[in-house]
């Protein structure tokens, strides 16, 4: 599992992901339902993308996205009332 702080990150474990299938950017931007042009955009790091595509990405190269470390967001966790505990 990769710990991914900045986009270039997350582009660089997509790209080796891709590689690593055998796969071309065409024949990602296809299983993915994206464009080249948005591959090559992730995969370069580009910070303006639409998470949409980039989960769908991660899906059709097998993975997952797991957030770890965060507060759970189950309802029974929060106070009646104000999600916020105020």
């Amino acid at each position: 599992m990769s710990s991914i702080q900045t986009t270039e990150q997350l582009g660089d474990a997509l790209r080796a992901a891709r590689k690593q299938l055998g796969l071309t950017q065409p024949q990602l931007a296809l299983a993915a339902g994206v464009g080249v042009r948005f591959i090559v955009d992730l995969e370069a790091g580009k910070a303006t993308l639409r998470l949409e595509n980039v989960l769908r990405v991660i899906d059709a190269l097998g993975g997952t996205l797991h957030l770890i470390g965060l507060p759970s967001s189950a309802p029974e966790n929060h106070p009646e009332g104000n999600p916020h505990g105020a």
